[in-house]
């Protein structure tokens, strides 16, 4: 079954649709809730499509609101082909997939889905709509914004910190209710802290606007000509020489054609709530190659001094002094100053070593290929621990997991059943690895219906249960995917995922010796 549609008609359907419901009250409508048979919660982002080829998609409690005139009398048979990314189809009848529903207005049906991934799918964290159907039947939504909040209806690659006693949340690009264009100069949020919310039941962000009820302002202010994007990386939080903590991150400006304008470091006032910037870099490519903060930072022991740490081989001493000076960062790498590998009694010595490349990526590639190391030398031989296969990572975070007492990498790949939407973790005894076995844990995979799930973020900061349950999230977007169906409500937002690492799936083979001896600082034992 084709589920491709042209988008102008999808569009089209989903206004008629809207216009249908748009006066009716809760008791008018036929509540569908389709919930995991595991644990009874709702199921976000399924898709119910009728055979007049309407789509219906899940709210993030699992719920649609279904009312269409003509069919609510309770004895007309509707039938509804149901999908879900990583769940079974439902059997149907007479070898086809699916569900036949008598609806009624004010009437509801419960539809248990049975999950074949190991994450569970919680929530959409961001945009417009994420409770609609819950609030369209009268059920009143986890949080208090469940419908809008700040204008937001669209944002792209999510970073996290933990400052001042609250989470801080920023995102890219994000689009608003009111216009085509939105904000390209990083949007801000806050939260409390995990020990005052339960990240099972979602997120509570207090945006930043310059008036209540307006869009999220513009939290990255870089003076330059011109209105193109500006990207902030690597949020981290640092003491500065009087102990007082600091936030700083790395930003790259952009030019039209999106290559780099100008890059450098920018520091959060806490007066003006916006980032400003601190050092603007200078080198190749307008100072975007520099060394400065990305990715999802994390903080590091080694010996007794504390790191940041950034996962792309990049490493500094954590205060203020140090990350905001390029000079100060280090590179894990594994060879001499002279390109040659750096041996002893024949075995790779790997080192951070400051000024140096780190050997990273496809660095390793192009070094296994002129023999400098041999593939099994590689911090990353990430293969499916089922298939033998190998896995190219496509982003993705590293933390310590106290439950496994183990680092965990939660991370997308490039290349897979979708292109950029199969989720998998690994293990590993360092930071830097070896990354070897690797487990699928998600996927946004479905026939004629690919999603990716993009810049991939393990929430550390949200674990429960002392480390047994993970959390991470990743751009839902059909940008690299093929599909030219974006979907409604989902698309341009981030979807939140749950792991539970008690569960018997997750476990992999023990990993190998660690390439360094660098502990978590949150690491008591």
């Amino acid at each position: 079954m084709n589920w491709n549609r042209p988008i102008k008609a999808a569009a089209f359907a989903l206004v008629m649709a809207c216009a249908a419901v748009g006066h009716a009250a809760p008791k008018d409508y036929f509540g569908i809730h389709l919930v995991d048979e595991d644990t009874g919660r709702g199921v976000p982002l399924t898709y119910m499509r009728s055979v007049y080829k309407q789509m219906y998609i899940s709210d993030s409690a699992g719920y649609v609101a279904f009312n269409e005139p003509g069919l609510m009398d309770g004895k007309t048979d509707v039938w509804f082909d149901v999908k879900s990314y990583g769940y079974e189809e439902l059997p149907g009848a007479f070898g086809v997939h699916g569900i036949g529903l008598k609806p009624t207005a004010g009437g509801s049906v419960t539809i248990k889905l049975k999950r074949k991934q190991i994450a569970e799918r919680l929530y959409r964290m961001t945009g417009y709509g994420i409770y609609r159907d819950s609030v369209m039947l009268g059920i009143k939504p986890p949080i208090k914004e469940g419908l809008l909040n700040a204008q937001v209806t669209g944002s792209d690659t999510v970073q996290c910190a933990e400052y001042r006693g609250k989470l801080m949340w920023m995102w890219q690009d994000t689009d608003r209710v009111g216009f085509e264009l939105g904000n390209f100069s990083m949007t801000g949020a806050v939260t409390e802290l995990p020990s005052k919310i339960d990240p099972n039941k979602g997120l509570e962000f207090t945006y930043f606007s310059n008036k209540p009820g307006e869009f999220a302002k513009q939290m990255a202010v870089v003076p330059r000509e011109g209105t193109n994007p500006i990207w902030v990386d690597g949020l981290t939080v640092v003491p500065d020489e009087k102990g007082r903590e600091r936030m700083v991150g790395k930003y790259i400006a952009a030019n039209k054609d999106f290559s780099p304008a100008e890059a450098g470091i920018l520091v959060y006032n806490d007066e003006k709530n916006v980032l400003e910037r601190l050092t603007k870099f200078e080198g190749p490519r307008n100072g975007s190659q520099t060394p400065g903060p990305t990715g999802h930072v994390i903080y590091l022991m080694d010996g007794k001094t504390r790191y940041a740490w950034f996962g792309n081989g990049l490493r500094v001493k954590a205060d203020f002094a140090s990350v905001s000076d390029p000079k100060q960062y280090e590179a894990f790498t594994c060879l001499k100053s002279d390109g040659t590998a750096n041996r002893e009694n024949g075995k790779l010595v790997w080192q951070y070593v400051k000024g140096a490349k780190p050997v990273h990526g496809r660095m390793v590639d192009d070094l296994i290929k002129r023999n400098i190391i041999k593939p099994e030398e590689a911090p990353v031989q990430l293969k499916d621990v089922d298939s033998g296969n190998t896995i190219h990572a496509a982003g993705g975070g590293v933390a310590w997991n106290a439950y496994l007492k183990q680092w965990v990498f939660i991370f997308g790949q490039q290349g897979g059943t979708s292109n950029l939407g199969e989720i998998w973790m690994s293990t590993a005894k360092s930071p830097e690895g070896p990354w070897i076995n690797a487990k699928k844990v998600a996927t946004h995979a479905m026939k004629d219906n690919n999603n990716d799930l993009y810049n991939v973020v393990q929430h550390y900061e949200l674990a429960q249960k002392g480390g047994q349950e993970i959390f991470f999230s990743g751009t839902f977007v059909i940008s690299f995917s093929g599909n030219k169906w974006p979907t409604p409500y989902y698309n341009y937002n981030n979807l939140v995922y749950k792991l539970d690492l008690s569960d018997p799936r997750t476990k992999l083979p023990e990993p190998p010796p660690g390439l360094s001896k660098a502990t978590s600082d949150e690491d008591k034992g």
